[in-house]
């Protein structure tokens, strides 16, 4: 059974879900954009008889406060702090990393920060290498490069419901498949007063990823976390030239590309529980976490 919690961080209320038993090996869920800890809400269950599943939402984003662009300064460094605040309040000591879009700055910044609590990591459409950065992102790029009012409105675009529609049945093979809830609950959540702004903040702010790509490589070269890659290879956001590269750097890797689009969860859940599944019990000793928790 899934339980869905509040934790405080900095005076911000952190929502989180959680299944499983504490001294089975963790799995930290770090979600991507539009959504939250909503795009696991099939995996924890279908993973909690195994395994201790954390899935939680950044600030500004699912049940989490959503402090306005004047009360937080809306930056991945800063995200990534609060994660990390929310993994020493948890008592996490040791965690597989469950990275997606915009997961995947926020953890691997803090794995480069903590490599010895990192047992392994799991891949979906998230991205740390330039190759995987195409066509989607040239508007960003444009922003990033000049921030003004013009090139700000070409983004908000990404914010609508016709936007947030086209991420989850983009390169999906039935579109039949794929529940509305998961636009239509996304969408009241960007659609929020001052969401707007957070979004296009956090747009600008991944800019600041870029230069981290190199630090990132060298974390996976030197400590060489086992890695599992699922990753949806019709993705026009993260297309699958941004997988190729992890083969370079990391030597125990487990590499799927899943014939459908950006949020692969959603078609290919069962299939990617599965290969977890399969992954952790050959990777993660079912003994390394059973410890203490303060």
């Amino acid at each position: 059974m899934s339980t869905y919690r509040t934790v405080k961080i900095d005076g911000l209320d952190i929502s989180y879900r959680e299944a499983g038993s504490p001294l089975s090996p963790t799995i930290l869920l770090l979600h991507g954009f539009p959504t939250s800890s909503h795009m696991f809400r099939n995996l924890i269950p279908a993973l909690a008889d195994q395994f201790h599943l954390v899935a939680p939402d950044y600030p500004g984003f699912g049940n989490s406060s959503m402090p306005t662009v004047e009360e937080f300064e809306y930056t991945f460094d800063n995200l990534a702090s609060v994660m990390e605040k929310f993994i020493e309040a948890k008592g996490l000591k040791k965690y597989s990393l469950y990275v997606m879009d915009y997961g995947a700055p926020i953890g691997y910044r803090i794995a480069a920060k903590h490599p010895e609590k990192v047992e392994a990591l799991i891949v979906q459409n998230g991205n740390a290498y330039e190759e995987g950065l195409r066509e989607f992102w040239e508007p960003l790029k444009a922003y990033w490069q000049n921030r003004t009012s013009e090139n700000a409105d070409k983004l908000r675009q990404f914010l609508t419901l016709d936007a947030t529609k086209w991420q989850y049945t983009h390169g999906v093979r039935n579109i039949e498949a794929i529940s509305p809830d998961n636009w239509n609950i996304d969408q009241a959540l960007l659609d929020r007063p001052g969401n707007s702004d957070i979004q296009l903040a956090l747009f600008y702010s991944y800019a600041s990823n870029l230069p981290l790509y190199p630090q990132w490589q060298e974390y996976f070269r030197k400590y060489q976390p086992p890695t599992l890659v699922v990753w949806g290879k019709n993705d026009y956001i993260f297309p699958a030239d941004g997988a190729y590269p992890y083969k370079r750097d990391l030597k125990d890797i487990e590499f799927h590309l899943l014939n459908t689009g950006h949020f692969a969860l959603e078609e290919d859940g069962d299939i990617i529980s599965q290969l977890i599944t399969n992954f952790i019990n050959a990777h993660v000793s079912k003994h390394s976490q059973k410890y203490l928790r303060s």
